[in-house]
């Protein structure tokens, strides 16, 4: 049968994963410098767990998985925040705050496009139990600095919020029931404008007095703050509680996240943002980078209500989730990995000069893994060439040698296959040699 794969999957290949484990390893260590501990689920939930939780949107992407024999109606996961939420649910004596990460596939029956899988792995940043926007400040302020940390320069965080956006619909006068809707046609006016927009709604069936109304708030320009003021004027002669409470959670924020360092240019209110799941409550943000145009890397909010779904009482939550595949993405397209990332984890091949000499190779690729290397023992006495050959494709820096001379001497031939440069010495004054090489790398 012709090897191939489905749809929007792919293998990822060792050189490949090299990058992905470089880009995972800098979330890590940013991650828990902000106090954050690695949580795991798995990556089957029943399906009750997962339905009625996204919205009719994204639910019919959700993939079901069944044993022919099982009894249980299994999904994939969509994302990592419903786990989490019902996580919460399942251990109520979590000390909290709860702040957790968590990096794992996802799967969604989306159609596959440049920078867009159905199977991507999440990278996602979660603090339970803190209804102050103090939290959400530090999930933006989490992503400035991983960001930054990868080499990102060009990007910019959009923050929304839902309770405004909800109070901007009512000003207008949609209808309760259309408010849904609502979210929907406004999500696409970096897709389509203002026009396209208003097409949206006249398609969602709001009456065109309604969509004037709300094109013209969306036309309100300015900085955060004076659009924020002039919405709060707005919100306020109306007597819309829910609107003012928006405005009054991002005046909030944004003071927060100022004080947490973060560069204004960094980030910017957007009324035309409104990520797409139905569970967000309060404050949205997503990050967008100015080149490519490969759409948003990061996405996240407020979900105060999910735990609540699962339990009697609902839990504040708030988090983000990192675009890996995206990111990657982007880093390969824009040159930005380190130029010493290496091409595999292997740092020294220990050749196998002939039959005779093979008991020494293996005695010296242990040593070389007790001194703390990464060895690899080639294993078959081909020729030299073959082996430094096979060294040289795949990036291994080191070719260690022991042949009849160096084996009577107790020494061993090192090269640094970068520069050709090669040194007979002791096995131990050859780990010296070899870990300051690298350490200079």
């Amino acid at each position: 049968m012709e090897p191939r794969l489905p749809r929007g999957m792919r293998d990822i290949l060792p050189d490949q994963m090299m990058l992905r484990r470089y880009v995972i390893r800098v979330f890590e260590e940013v991650f828990e410098a902000y106090g954050f501990e690695p949580l795991q689920t798995p990556a089957l939930e029943l399906r009750e767990t997962l339905m009625g939780k996204y919205g009719p949107d994204a639910e019919k992407l959700i993939y079901d998985a069944r044993h022919r024999e099982g009894k249980e109606e299994l999904s994939l996961r969509y994302d990592l925040s419903v786990p989490l939420a019902r996580v919460v649910a399942m251990y109520p004596n979590l000390p909290r705050p709860f702040k957790r990460y968590q990096i794992a596939p996802v799967w969604r029956a989306e159609r596959p496009q440049k920078g867009r899988y159905r199977e991507f792995y999440q990278c996602d940043a979660d603090i339970v139990g803190v209804a102050s926007v103090a939290a959400d400040a530090e999930i933006i302020a989490l992503i400035d600095e991983a960001l930054t940390r990868l080499g990102f320069r060009d990007f910019v965080i959009l923050i929304n919020d839902r309770k405004l956006l909800t109070g901007l619909g009512r000003y207008s006068g949609v209808p309760e029931p259309l408010l849904g809707s609502l979210y929907r046609a406004i999500d696409k006016f970096d897709r389509l404008g203002l026009e396209g927009v208003r097409e949206e709604m006249h398609r969602y069936g709001i009456p065109e007095e309604v969509i004037e109304r709300m094109l013209e708030l969306l036309r309100v320009e300015g900085d955060g703050a004076m659009v924020l003021e002039e919405l709060a004027r707005r919100m306020q002669a109306a007597e819309i509680p829910e609107g003012l409470e928006g405005v009054e959670e991002l005046r909030a924020l944004l003071r927060f996240v100022e004080a947490m360092g973060v560069a204004p240019e960094r980030y910017r209110i957007s009324f035309t943002m409104v990520r797409g799941l139905e569970y967000y409550t309060g404050p949205i943000f997503e990050t967008v980078v100015t080149e490519p145009k490969i759409g948003s890397i990061t996405g996240g909010g407020r979900y105060d209500g999910l735990v609540g779904l699962f339990a009697k009482q609902s839990v504040p939550m708030t988090g983000t989730s990192f675009g890996i595949e995206r990111i990657i993405d982007v880093i390969q397209e824009l040159g930005m990995a380190p130029p010493d990332l290496p091409r595999t984890p292997t740092q020294v091949l220990v050749t196998v000069f002939d039959e005779p000499r093979m008991g020494a190779s293996i005695a010296l690729a242990r040593a070389f893994r007790k001194a703390g290397l990464a060895t690899m023992l080639y294993f078959e006495p081909r020729r030299l060439e073959v082996q430094l050959r096979y060294a040289h494709q795949k990036g291994i820096p080191f070719v260690a040698i022991v042949g009849p001379d160096e084996e009577a001497q107790g020494m061993v031939t090192v090269r640094a296959m970068d520069s050709g440069e090669q040194r007979t010495l002791p096995p131990e004054e050859a780990v010296r040699w070899i870990r300051s090489a690298l350490e200079r790398a």
